[in-house]
């Protein structure tokens, strides 16, 4: 299939996070936060997601970057938040539901749960690390979470364009 020759109805408009997972937050906050400045903007807690987390950033306003420092719960119970530790990349996008649904129909595999609403409070969705028969194309080994851009950053990176 020609990539070009896709007419793709949304548009990935920028990074809006990465995660990284450790057996300790406070290790990974002492160099993303001490040693590289980075500031602390929250915290996330999730039993069923085996997670506590703390949300760096960089950058300002639209283009603000997340940085959310992962460590499990409990380390002997899935999901395993600090395996790998380039835990998943976050994708701002334009329209959301649109891009699942073409994404589907091009053979994308998703991980299951479908929109959600994420950490941050933005409605969310991830793209499996693994492909399978049914769905040939996935994050060949990483984690993406397609995140639904609000309107101010959709607006900000069109004044880039």
């Amino acid at each position: 299939m020609n990539s070009q020759a896709l007419e793709r109805p949304f548009k990935v408009l920028g990074i809006q996070q990465i995660a990284i997972g450790g057996s300790s937050k406070e290790r990974l906050k002492k160099l993303w936060g001490d040693m590289l400045g980075l500031s602390a903007t929250g915290n996330y807690v999730s039993v069923r997601e085996n997670v506590d987390e703390d949300i760096m950033s960089m950058g300002s306003g639209p283009f603000k970057v997340e940085v959310d420092l992962m460590q499990p719960l409990d380390p002997a119970k899935k999901p395993a938040v600090h395996e790998p530790p380039l835990n998943h990349v976050g994708l701002w996008i334009d329209d959301l539901p649109v891009a699942v649904a073409w994404l589907t129909a091009q053979g994308v595999r998703f991980a299951p749960g479908g929109i959600r609403r994420g950490a941050s409070g933005h409605d969310i969705t991830f793209l499996h690390p693994k492909s399978n028969e049914q769905f040939p194309i996935a994050g060949e080994g990483v984690l993406i979470e397609l995140v639904q851009a609000p309107p101010e950053v959709i607006e900000a990176f069109a004044k880039l364009a």
